[in-house]
């Protein structure tokens, strides 16, 4: 407990209770008893030589020393009590401070004593008290219940990463480092450069107050690599297109050069005016291998000035087609340059290729055989895509047979079979990622002779205009409701055609991307058998790592996640044998030197430096501690007792 008296606050307010030793002299000077001595005089004459004292002067020196012993008393009294001066706030209840520190790319900006990251660390060495109990968080790293001398080696040692927390991310994670004691108080103080990149989501809470140190770079401007992609490509070349952003003021030449592997192939220059962005062009050989990598020279930040691809051998997807119906539509789409495509009648199906393929389609069977759905049920089950278009004179129980190895589906006959327009585009689905620039809205709808219906409610990727379902797919299993013949249709003419047997062809191999992008979950196929127990690694001179992996008979599927941690090109490993690159980059939009204004949003709560802030919060938790002086004071009134007795008669 602490007591607060005059404005005063003592730290063992118990020894108060000792100033009931003041009633002591009271009652001595009050009820003083004298005992009289007799004198004996020789002569009456001496008489004349005292110095009579008047009543009012003796009851004067009284009170006087009585007052310096009850001074000395309560003086020592409130001196063992140990009396202070502070914010009362601040010495009522236990303290605790959590620190975020932001470690992200963006903290690699030069301030005016040195890079941001480096120079917080730095003040957070010099200004935190070397014991006082702590909980500091980072981007990467977590010290719970800690104190700066026990991580002063992990602060010095702290790398930048390319993953920065949300603010929503920060506050929860702060949160949960303060005890659950009630009646403490609690400070969480977010140390970072608060860039615009997200917009600034403050969360408030009443069990913590929050503080915002932002520290910000003296020069604003960068210039990154923000991406790459193939612009056109055809049998005499390849065309790389590399996008390039300025956060800073207008430049030009800036020296951009493209590499295979240690070798310069090329090499251009951007031009920065009043835009933003530009591009530059390579154009490189076709069917080359290239493990290249983009590079420019800029002295801002360093992670965005390098940029890895990978251009492998083609890989060919094997498409088969099983037909009883024209399928002229499947070969003006699946051409030899991206496709392996097998088309045959249903008659001379040699049931030992299904196996090896990739994507199946039945194209308007009217039935379908015992020995060929189990042949499909186990293509099914080893990741394989199928698509399905029935015929008008479908035999529905083979049909369902089938889907109902692998779908909750039953396709139903309609009662009368009616012309009906496709106008319902699901966007979102990932066949028409990147197709359509924005919802279409006056786009020729083909037209469909409908005969079936699907029973069971799914997702569906094409509706017609009575909302019935054309186009459904589970688990890379397409279904079409309706024959795409050009006698019931004219949905082969259509532009949507394109799009939807293309990407679903696509989608059944998903072959690895120029580069990926750290952080996020990429996952890719690699074409290959491997035998039991067997598993792919990625690896460069720097790290090597299991990535997750699904293994059918013809491919093997990877995820990365968490992993890599670091930029560059990986071999995709099979014991010792290279079956492929890949390439992985760090996300961009640490890039964009702009910054939230936290100054002006919250001026109180807002510091510019780590040193300010630590400077105002020692000054704000300082105890001005006052004992000494009542122990002066104590022997000052003692010495004035002195003095008093001696010279007062």
């Amino acid at each position: 407990m602490t007591n607060v008296f005059l404005g005063m606050q003592f730290k063992h307010p118990e020894v108060l209770y000792a100033l009931f030793l003041l009633l002591i002299p009271i009652l001595v000077h009050l009820f003083q008893l004298r005992r009289f001595e007799k004198t004996a005089f020789t002569n009456v004459k001496f008489l004349k030589n005292v110095i009579l004292q008047t009543r009012k002067s003796s009851q004067l020196k009284k009170w006087l020393i009585l007052c310096t012993r009850l001074f000395v008393i309560a003086a020592l009294v409130v001196a063992f009590a140990q009396p202070y001066f502070a914010n009362r706030d601040i010495v009522k209840t236990e303290q605790e401070t959590v620190i975020y520190l932001d470690n992200s790319f963006s903290m690699q900006a030069k301030g005016e004593k040195g890079a941001l990251l480096k120079r917080a660390v730095q003040e957070l060495l010099n200004t935190v008290p070397e014991d006082e109990p702590i909980s500091l968080f980072t981007n990467s790293e977590t010290f719970k219940n800690t104190t700066i001398k026990s991580i002063r080696n992990e602060l010095l040692q702290l790398d930048y990463i390319n993953h920065q927390e949300a603010l929503p991310a920060v506050f929860l994670k702060g949160r949960k480092l303060f005890s659950k004691q009630a009646n403490s108080i609690k400070k969480l103080i977010l140390i970072s450069d608060f860039q615009q990149k997200e917009a600034l989501n403050i969360v408030k809470d009443s069990t913590f107050s929050t503080h915002f140190v932002q520290i910000t770079p003296v020069n604003t401007n960068n210039i990154s690599l923000d991406s790459l992609y193939i612009s056109s490509q055809d049998a005499s070349a390849i065309e790389l297109n590399v996008l390039l952003k300025n956060s800073g003021v207008p430049t030009q030449n800036v020296p951009v050069s493209l590499y295979n592997g240690e070798n310069l192939i090329a090499k251009s220059s951007a031009d920065f005016n009043t835009e933003n962005t530009t591009e530059v062009t390579f154009t490189v050989p076709p069917n080359t291998i290239i493990d290249g990598h983009i590079l420019i020279d800029d002295a801002s930040l360093q992670f965005d000035n390098q940029l890895f691809f990978n251009i492998n051998k083609a890989e060919k997807i094997n498409v088969l087609a099983i037909n009883e119906a024209n399928d002229n539509f499947l070969q003006k789409l699946y051409t030899e340059d991206e496709f392996r495509l097998t088309s045959t009648p249903l008659s001379q199906l040699n049931y030992n290729v299904i196996s090896s393929q990739q994507l199946i389609i039945l194209n308007e069977l009217k039935n379908i055989s015992i020995p060929l759905v189990n042949a499909l049920k186990s293509f099914k089950q080893n990741g394989g895509s199928l698509v399905i278009i029935p015929s008008k004179e479908s035999n529905l129980t083979s049909y369902n047979e089938l889907l109902r190895t692998h779908t909750p589906w039953s396709l139903q006959k309609l009662p009368n079979a009616t012309e009906k327009r496709i106008t319902q585009i699901s966007f979102s689905h990932p066949l028409f990622t990147n197709v359509f620039e924005k919802k279409v809205t006056n786009f020729q709808y083909p037209k469909v002779t409908v005969p079936f219906y699907v029973e069971k409610e799914t997702a569906t990727i094409l509706t017609f205009e009575n909302n019935a379902q054309f186009l459904i797919e589970r688990n890379n299993t397409y279904l079409f409701t309706a024959p795409i013949n050009t006698e019931t249709s004219n949905f082969q003419n259509s532009p949507l055609i394109v799009p939807v047997f293309y990407n679903i062809a696509k989608k059944s191999l998903q072959l690895s991307e120029l580069y990926f992008t750290l952080g996020r979950e990429n996952a890719f196929d690699v074409q290959t058998s491997l035998g039991q127990d067997a598993v792919l690694t990625l690896s460069n001179e720097k790290e090597e790592f299991i990535p997750l992996q699904q293994t059918t008979a013809n491919k093997v599927r990877l995820t990365t996640n968490e992993f890599p941690k670091k930029a560059g090109i990986y071999q995709v490993m099979n014991k010792d044998i290279e079956l492929q690159k890949v390439s992985f980059n760090f996300d961009r939009s640490e890039s964009n030197l702009q910054y939230h204004n936290l100054q002006n949003l919250y001026p109180t709560q807002t510091h510019t430096t780590v040193a300010q802030f630590f400077e105002e919060l020692k000054n704000e938790q300082s105890v001005a501690s006052l004992w000494k002086w009542f122990v002066i004071f104590a022997l000052l009134c003692l010495c004035i007792e002195i003095l008093i007795l001696k010279f007062i008669k």
